[in-house]
């Protein structure tokens, strides 16, 4: 399973950065400048070919890959003297190209990437897909721990209200719920629920967590007890508890929601008496609770299972830009986060902790059905892939981005950078790249060891 993991993480990881890379390859070959070589995968090549100029390699480490442009890593390929004496890059060379030229290939691999996101929607909403997921109605996280006092019970909200618009956007599940929140912290947002059919309006203004950068109120989904499924060996199974079951009491108390039973749980007891109805008759199961704090239950609860019907291809092409639309909006103003405080090591993520993250959403999806595990593994590709086209496009030296402020300003300036202030320029680019690449494998690490010990 973990190799499996691994795997998929590295070949969906792979897919995202070399998408990125064809989009400089084929600008690069349109803007005049000569490709060396373009690999699929990083490494000694392990097969290779040229054809029409470009050698064509296959890179022994499968994950993404790199356009090699000619001129491109010889800072022009002159020094400051033989520039002031009137010397040019050769022709076909990256510096050989114009300044506007060099700003559409760095522009390129963004937009390649953000291409393949819309590809991804549209095909998932073209051919319709099932899910499931949780409603818009809440339990107070209050109700687990009653001295905290959280957003959300401040703003009025109660248990067992439906959460049905958030800042003037409909919310029919919770997953909706939480992304308008997370995107909004310390704002204040008009929220409109539902409460026992009574529409009232209310207003919060969510916190900012600081180890993710997200916006929280204190909310948690309403789930109801009814078993969806039961994990082979576990403390439910050996119990004798079955799908379809609705568990109606535990110890002795009356549960209506999974958060009364994550208070049981909460109360580490060894040993639980559970009631439950199965076909209208009502039973008893003695369960021993072999982890502590029940973790290895092995409950699956129901959710609400959701049907997306096929879309035409102008209609499903219409939904994929607007997904990818909001993803990008989402992701930008989730920079600004980064510069609030919060725990970095846990808001960046970095390539090992990507990988895992890649992993997990393909094998649980999988583990449902081949489809739903290819839709999930592909979804979350297309957010990856346009995370990588936002971070692409940052202002800094090596990036995408920094490389088109530098070209635009030789095009204000009318005359090219000196390559000596290139150099430097590249040089700070490395620097700050290589330090938050270590930054972001360091709290890989700590993410993995948490994983690890938990």
């Amino acid at each position: 399973m973990i190799l499996a993991r691994i795997a998929l993480g590295l070949l969906g990881l792979g897919i995202v950065v070399f998408m990125h890379e064809l989009g400089h390859f084929i600008a690069a070959r349109l803007a005049g400048i000569d490709v060396e070589a373009f690999s699929i995968g990083w490494g000694k090549p392990i097969l290779k070919k040229k054809i029409r100029g470009v050698e064509y390699r296959l890179g022994m480490f499968p994950v993404g890959g790199y356009c090699k442009m000619r001129g491109h890593d010889d800072i022009k390929g002159v020094d400051d003297e033989a520039v002031a004496a009137g010397a040019a890059p050769d022709k076909g060379t990256y510096f050989g190209a114009s300044p506007l030229r060099r700003i559409i290939v760095c522009l390129a691999g963004p937009l390649f990437n953000l291409i393949f996101a819309v590809a991804v929607f549209s095909v998932i909403w073209g051919v319709g897909f099932e899910f499931q997921a949780l409603g818009n109605r809440i339990v107070l996280v209050s109700e687990l721990t009653p001295d905290a006092v959280s957003p959300a019970d401040e703003a009025g909200f109660m248990t067992g209200d439906r959460i049905i618009e958030v800042s003037g956007r409909r919310t029919d599940f919770f997953h909706e719920v939480r992304e308008n929140i997370a995107v909004n912290p310390e704002r204040l947002l008009p929220v409109v629920v539902d409460r026992d059919g009574v529409i009232i309006n209310l207003s919060v203004r969510p916190d900012l967590d600081r180890n993710t950068g997200a916006g929280i109120i204190g909310v948690l989904p309403w789930t109801d007890t009814v078993v969806a499924g039961i994990v082979p060996d576990s403390d439910a199974a050996i119990a004798g508890l079955m799908p379809g079951d609705r568990i109606v009491r535990m110890n002795d108390r009356a549960v209506i929601n999974t958060v009364d039973i994550r208070r049981v749980l909460d109360e580490r007891p060894a040993h639980i008496t559970v009631d439950f109805v199965r076909g209208g008759t009502e039973g008893r199961a003695e369960l021993l609770v072999t982890q502590a704090g029940g973790a290895g239950l092995g409950i699956i609860w129901a959710g609400i299972q959701y049907r997306s019907p096929a879309l035409s291809p102008p209609a499903a092409l219409a939904r994929g830009a607007r997904e990818t639309w909001r993803t990008l909006t989402i992701s930008i103003h989730s920079l600004s986060l980064l510069f609030r405080g919060i725990d970095l090591t846990e808001a960046v993520s970095g390539p090992l902790r990507i990988t895992h993250m890649v992993g997990e959403v393909a094998t649980a999806g999988f583990g449902q059905s081949i489809a739903t595990g290819l839709r999930s593994m592909m979804e979350f590709l297309a957010l990856i892939s346009i995370a990588l086209a936002v971070m692409n496009l940052l202002p800094l030296p090596v990036l995408d981005g920094g490389q088109i402020v530098l070209y635009t300003v030789e095009i204000i300036r009318r005359k090219p950078t000196p390559p000596r202030a290139l150099k430097a320029f590249q040089t700070v680019g490395v620097v700050l790249i290589f330090g938050l690449m270590l930054f972001a494998l360091f709290g890989d690490i700590m993410f993995l060891g948490r994983l690890g010990s938990g």
